[in-house]
């Protein structure tokens, strides 16, 4: 699995399309179009710009709740929040090969997806963020140690990507934690060099991955 996410957000700086391109050219591989506001015809009309450049990229497109754009799009899957469709809905709609990922914030949210047979979980907040409204509990490094342990006790395999207020600096002890992954938004676009700061992200989740593995 891509070990980084980029969550599509907008600034002064950038557009939603526009802070997906700057993922891109940092190496990011693993594009989520997020945009909680937008209409349908308006999520579509940045979709339809982004799936190419995605794909120029070798990089995957999934997009945030709307699962009917899927096929529109040609995108490769959809992330599921706790209010959104069922991830076993959704399969029966995309089909066996769209990459499905859900939302939890404790053991009991991450056994429930494991049983819908998402792809991977979306785990956080790991700390406040301004990117999303109506944040669940606070995780921190402790809570991730402790879901990633009772995960590995249960046999629960499902890659766990954490996510919420996430910045370069918090990578080695997230992983540490026993995450597969980190989803970012505005630690990127808020950076000076939001390209140079993605792949600097990208090489250090890569390097984190490394090392636990050898």
């Amino acid at each position: 699995m891509t070990p980084v996410q980029f969550i599509t957000h907008h600034n002064a700086r950038f557009s939603y399309l526009e802070g997906a391109v700057q993922a891109l050219l940092g190496g990011c591989r693993w594009i989520q179009l997020r945009m909680k506001e937008a209409s349908d015809e308006e999520f579509l009309e940045v979709g339809r710009q982004l799936v190419p450049l995605c794909r120029a990229h070798g990089a995957r497109l999934t997009v945030d709740d709307r699962a009917h754009l899927v096929a529109p799009l040609g995108a490769d899957g959809v992330h599921l929040g706790r209010d959104d469709m069922p991830p076993d809905e959704a399969r029966r709609l995309l089909g066996p090969h769209a990459l499905i990922g859900g939302t939890a914030n404790t053991f009991t949210d991450i056994g429930r997806l494991c049983t819908l047979g998402v792809d991977y979980i979306g785990c956080g907040p790991f700390r406040f963020t301004a990117t999303k409204q109506r944040l669940s509990p606070l995780l921190g490094l402790d809570g991730y140690r402790r879901l990633t342990a009772r995960m590995r006790a249960s046999g629960m395999h499902v890659p766990l990507v954490a996510i919420g207020g996430i910045t370069l600096a918090d990578i080695p002890a997230l992983m540490a934690a026993g995450v597969d992954g980190i989803a970012v938004s505005g630690a990127v676009l808020g950076a000076e060099h939001p390209a140079e700061e993605m792949r600097r992200m990208v090489h250090g989740t890569i390097c984190c991955r490394h090392n636990q593995n050898t």
